[in-house]
């Protein structure tokens, strides 16, 4: 496929995560037609309208893979999200899944499989390796300003008790500690035991987890810790590293989502200068044998993961997330809730 040519893309799913997390970043990247997305409502048909004029509305995925596309995003609810996976391979497009990537490492090895049989890329949706906070953290380690890494806490409190998800294939570990838990495991790499607690909670009638602590030891020997709550109206979000060169804090906010709930869009010309740039007075703090210093707020940009993801489809580079990590992703998540259940430490 020529680089002149754009790749068509679809979005299967237009709820909070098709407008929010994936149409914005998909339009911000040259070489990439949004080809369609598929809803059958009419209420969100008509927003889909507005913030995508001209983009075509389909009531299904085969109506949309039938209209000709080159990949597709799968950004339903997690209980239907298989199913649609292993279509869109079956039909030989490439897929980007939207986390959780699977209900269990079994069903992510699943997909993993079919993956292998397409000979189409499969990656997951996990945005938040490019949240403001993360980018920045990870560029002052890359610089060396720590040191040896010893440990990392983070920290992820919603108020939302609205989005709390429950059933089988919902839960918060699944739905925000697939983000903690995948960033952790991108920045130090395999993690090879792990230790958990999780909060429950009686939500219309059915017990699902609702805050999480989760300890993770990694095989180059970083230790980490990944905690949220969604339901003790607490707000607030924590990344603390230490080093033997000192440590790094940083309180910043979930800073590109602000901005699209304010209206506010990437592909935007007023985007150039200060999207994902977090404001001053909430810079991180690099504390040292020298002294404490505000770290600049790098740029977080969701929009690189389809950059890289583009990249991918026309054969230029690797996926955003290598299935690999995905699949990993997941045996984490899996032995957080074998340890929370058993009340021990879970050897992966």
């Amino acid at each position: 496929m020529s680089a002149s040519t754009p790749s068509r893309i679809g979005v299967v799913g237009y709820g909070a995560g098709g407008h929010r997390f994936h149409v914005p970043y998909i339009q911000a990247v040259e070489g990439w037609e949004l080809a369609g997305v598929v809803t059958r409502s009419p209420q969100r048909r008509a927003i889909l309208a507005t913030e995508a004029p001209g983009v075509a509305a389909f009531d299904s995925l085969d109506a949309l893979l039938d209209s000709g596309v080159d990949a597709v995003v799968i950004t339903t609810p997690p209980d239907t999200r298989r199913e649609l996976v292993l279509q869109a391979l079956e039909r030989g497009v490439h897929v980007v899944a939207d986390k959780p990537f699977a209900p269990t490492a079994e069903g992510a090895r699943e997909l993993q499989a079919a993956a292998a049989r397409s000979g189409r890329i499969l990656t997951a949706y996990q945005n938040r390796r490019w949240d403001t906070d993360l980018v920045t953290l990870k560029q002052t380690i890359d610089a060396g300003s720590l040191g040896e890494i010893w440990r990392v806490s983070s920290r992820m409190d919603q108020d939302d008790s609205g989005t709390l998800e429950t059933g089988p294939a919902h839960g918060l570990l699944r739905d925000l500690g697939s983000h903690l838990v995948d960033q952790m495991a991108f920045l130090f790499g395999r993690v090879e035991r792990v230790s958990a607690h999780l909060d429950t909670a009686t939500v219309d009638g059915v017990d699902v987890d609702c805050g999480f602590d989760v300890a993770l030891h990694h095989a180059n020997g970083v230790f980490s810790r990944v905690a949220s709550s969604k339901i003790n109206h607490l707000e607030g979000r924590e990344l603390i590293a230490y080093g033997d060169l000192g440590s790094y804090e940083s309180h910043m906010d979930d800073v590109q989502t602000a901005q699209i709930d304010a209206g506010l869009r990437p592909a935007s010309a007023a985007a150039a200068t200060d999207w994902g740039i977090e404001a001053e007075g909430r810079w991180g703090i690099l504390h040292t044998a020298a002294g404490s210093t505000a770290v600049p707020s790098a740029r977080g940009h969701y929009s690189e993961f389809y950059r890289q993801f583009l990249a991918a489809v026309r054969g230029e580079g690797p996926a955003p997330v290598p299935l690999e990590q995905a699949v990993h992703t997941v045996e984490i998540l899996d032995a957080a809730r074998e340890s929370a259940r058993t009340r021990r430490t879970v050897t992966l």
